[in-house]
């Protein structure tokens, strides 16, 4: 295993907790943010996530990658979705993508059992 990807969103929640106490402008403009890239109808919840978690995996953003996965798991994602997800993050992103690729998937199969 390379990570827990479930306690690194338990361990994220807590320090996204206290920024919002000690930023709560900025952190309600960022959820504000989110809720409108989710709206809309052109794209299902789920492709929403799968393009939110090959960002995160050409970012190097591990944190992201744990919510994306677990966002795309949550929307229905599938295991074949999420392969040919992390296979367009990696032809965009090169050879670290590749190890963060091994990363998402990885968190994934953690958050969807």
């Amino acid at each position: 295993m390379i990570e827990d990807w479930k306690k690194l969103i338990e361990n994220m929640n807590g320090g996204v907790k206290s920024l919002r106490q000690e930023a709560p402008g900025v952190m309600k403009s960022f959820s504000d943010m989110a809720r409108s890239a989710h709206a809309g109808e052109a794209l299902d919840p789920a492709t929403k996530e799968l393009i939110a978690l090959a960002i995160s995996v050409a970012t190097r953003c591990q944190p992201c990658i744990a919510y994306h996965a677990e966002g795309a798991a949550k929307a229905g994602a599938t295991r074949e979705q999420i392969s040919e997800t992390l296979g367009m993050a990696i032809y965009m992103g090169a050879g670290p993508s590749v190890m963060y690729a091994a990363k998402a998937f990885e968190a994934f199969e953690q958050v969807s059992q």
